[in-house]
């Protein structure tokens, strides 16, 4: 009998297509937005605070609703009930980030009538990546697929790696978080290594550090690549505005040489799944003045305008 898959993370939707087993799937989350053809499925879950408003309005709005110990996302229990999906794919990484395992193990316990496998993936690390796209293909019994893919995945990143001028390295400021500050971390720092650069906020395998808009300062790095959890290029514009209105913020180098960039994080760097090779990609193209002929630029990545 065919299974039916209920996707609850972007990148797990993206990895069941790159599976080739989108047909199994029944239903997914609200993030699930790629490949287009996923927003035809059902939506099951929907937040609880504003995604559209601005960084440290978000920020509030999820520290208030944790502080009073309740889920930051809604599941549609009836939805659920008519899909009577067999496998449902959420993560244990990120509570904020989308919807946790607890929250569906909890859902789930109140529906009668289904007994879904949850398979909860947990990526900090490039390999943990690797790992969850097996497991997800030994669960939709394409094993073999799956182990292809990763295949063709670490491939394609030796392949980008030989676009890089291993002459330039600079110091990079990689933030996934405006107001307050962020930087990237988990597999962010190891794709910031792969390039040859420096980065200086974030560890490998590592949840994202807060940080003080006085360490940016501090550390004075020669490159930012902006890269705000669950934010377009459009909606980065808008919310690093606030960061030229700072004191000494014309000083630091990366402003002075013009070298502050705004990434599509939504799409890439935030979803631990096949992309993460076209943010690799990206990275190439900012950080090396070898030629690639990637062409994310415009799409994936925009220079700012540091310019007054």
């Amino acid at each position: 009998m065919k299974k039916r898959v209920l996707s609850l993370l972007s990148s797990t939707t993206e990895i069941v297509y790159a599976l080739g087993c989108e047909n199994l799937l029944v239903g997914r989350s609200h993030e699930c937005d790629y490949p287009k053809s996923a927003l035809k499925l059902p939506i099951c879950t929907q937040p609880k605070f504003n995604v559209n408003g601005s960084s440290r309005g978000v920020d509030g709005e999820v520290k208030s609703i944790l502080q009073n110990a309740l889920s930051l996302y809604d599941i549609d229990e009836n939805l659920l009930k008519k899909l009577k999906p067999d496998i449902i794919l959420t993560q244990s990484q990120c509570e904020v980030c989308a919807v946790s395992e607890k929250d569906v193990i909890a859902v789930v316990e109140n529906i009668t009538g289904i007994s879904p496998l949850i398979i909860s993936v947990k990526p900090n690390c490039l390999e943990d990546v690797y790992n969850d796209i097996i497991t997800i293909a030994e669960v939709l019994e394409v094993k073999n697929i799956g182990m292809d893919l990763v295949y063709s995945l670490k491939n394609r990143m030796k392949r980008t790696i030989n676009f890089i001028n291993h002459e330039v390295s600079l110091s990079v400021a990689t933030i996934e978080w405006i107001d307050p500050l962020m930087a990237a971390g988990n597999w962010v720092p190891e794709l910031i290594k792969m390039t040859g650069a420096k980065n200086l906020f974030g560890e490998p395998g590592k949840h994202s550090p807060w940080m003080e808009y006085e360490d940016l300062l501090k550390k004075d790095p020669e490159v930012i690549i902006i890269m705000p959890c669950g934010y377009d290029i459009q909606k980065s514009i808008i919310e690093i505005k606030m960061l030229p209105k700072k004191k000494d913020w014309q000083k630091i180098r990366a402003v002075k040489n013009d070298k502050v960039f705004i990434t599509d994080g939504n799409q890439y760097f935030n979803r631990p799944g096949p992309r993460l090779v076209e943010s690799l990609e990206i990275l190439v193209e900012i950080l090396n003045f070898k030629e690639s002929n990637f062409k994310h630029n415009k799409t994936g990545w925009i220079k700012f305008n540091t310019v007054n």
